[in-house]
């Protein structure tokens, strides 16, 4: 028997942003907490740890059709994000590996350490078109993890000697340690990123983004990127009725005196088992705004928790929806901010270097 609402002992999940870690919607067996007579729920366990396993993919760019998305293809060195967002819409991904989109999404990572040769292979390919490559669109590449492993660093050196153009969305001020080879490529018309900022509110980013960094380390990275030319937005995602929503002009404004050129928002999402992780984060943490919250986000999704139409799922549809994208516009146009990628990357000087071993060209 399933049991959703199950939540692991609170001393073993602090510092994390799931509250349980139900079964993924794949497996046939469910996970339930339950005492075998001799108190075994009693003692509070050890702390969750977070644990690494290589992933062996033999393929790094990923490819997408979505009409609503501005990029046809991305790499994500991470499966899993230790961020731990509780909101966060790649948690059912877990799911496709056997574990839950729940505690394991945030405590059970997988690497790609092939990556960057993986990357390699597939631009000398002989078919290959060269277009923008995302990074960030699932899981963060500068979590925790990559301070150690710098995978996502090893990825920009790959695509900064190919002239490949590179967009990033993160949380992380990490993303200032690789000024060295964004800045260069930013001159080339090569990159540009984004920068997730939820709410300047500590105690709200604490509960909801545990282990990302501080709502202050973010405006930094915005700030630290504009200074080294790179160009850079402020992403305000999602947007969350009665929780942040009233912050979306202090967030913008802030942004935009931190060097920010550009922004967007997402209305929050909730996919397939985010719907009941969400519900619980809701009620363990804000329990007196949770029926208002699940209101607006019905109104907005068409009397659902989520609407998933193409155009649909990132604005979401009727009078908060109109409102929310009328506060937007007016704070973009009053702190001088676009709502569009103005910054167009260039393609144009894409060329595979000299592979070791290649003869050279005598023209």
């Amino acid at each position: 028997m399933q049991d959703d609402t199950a939540r692991q002992h609170p001393a073993a999940r602090r510092g994390r942003g799931a509250g349980s870690n139900a079964s993924g919607r794949y497996e046939r067996q469910q996970r339930v907490a339950m005492d075998d007579g001799w108190g075994s729920l009693d003692a509070p366990p050890p702390p969750l740890k977070t644990t690494v396993t290589r992933d062996s993919s033999r393929s790094v760019i990923t490819r997408n059709q979505s009409p609503d998305i501005g990029f046809d293809r991305s790499i994500n060195p991470y499966r899993g994000c230790e961020h731990g967002c509780a909101y966060c819409f790649a948690r059912p991904t877990h799911a496709w590996l056997g574990l839950s989109p729940g505690l394991d999404f945030e405590s059970r990572l997988f690497v790609k350490p092939d990556a960057p040769a993986l990357l390699e292979r597939e631009l000398r390919r002989p078919g290959y078109r060269c277009q923008p490559i995302a990074m960030g669109t699932n899981t963060d590449p500068y979590q925790p993890l990559e301070r150690k492993l710098k995978v996502t660093r090893r990825l920009l050196e790959v695509l900064a000697a190919f002239n490949h153009p590179v967009t990033i969305v993160t949380k992380s001020n990490l993303i200032l340690r690789d000024l060295d080879i964004l800045a260069p490529m930013a001159k080339r018309g090569l990159a540009r990123a984004a920068v997730s900022v939820t709410t300047v509110e500590r105690g709200l980013a604490r509960r909801m983004e545990p282990r990302a960094p501080t709502p202050e380390r973010r405006l930094e990275a915005i700030r630290g990127l504009s200074q080294a030319g790179v160009p850079a937005a402020v992403m305000f995602a999602p947007v969350i009725p009665a929780l942040n929503d009233a912050e979306l002009e202090t967030i913008l404004r802030a942004a935009a005196q931190a060097g920010a050129s550009g922004t967007g928002y997402v209305l929050l999402r909730l996919p397939l088992e985010i719907k009941q992780l969400w519900r619980e984060w809701l009620e363990e943490h804000y329990p007196e705004r949770a029926g208002r919250v699940m209101r607006h986000i019905s109104e907005a999704s068409g009397g659902k928790d989520y609407d998933a139409r193409f155009g649909v799922r990132q604005v979401g549809t009727g009078p908060y929806a109109r409102l929310l994208k009328r506060r937007f516009q007016v704070a973009c146009r009053r702190f001088g901010l676009s709502d569009r990628e103005d910054v167009a990357l260039k393609t144009a000087a894409f060329a595979p270097p000299p592979a070791a071993g290649d003869q050279l060209s005598l023209l």
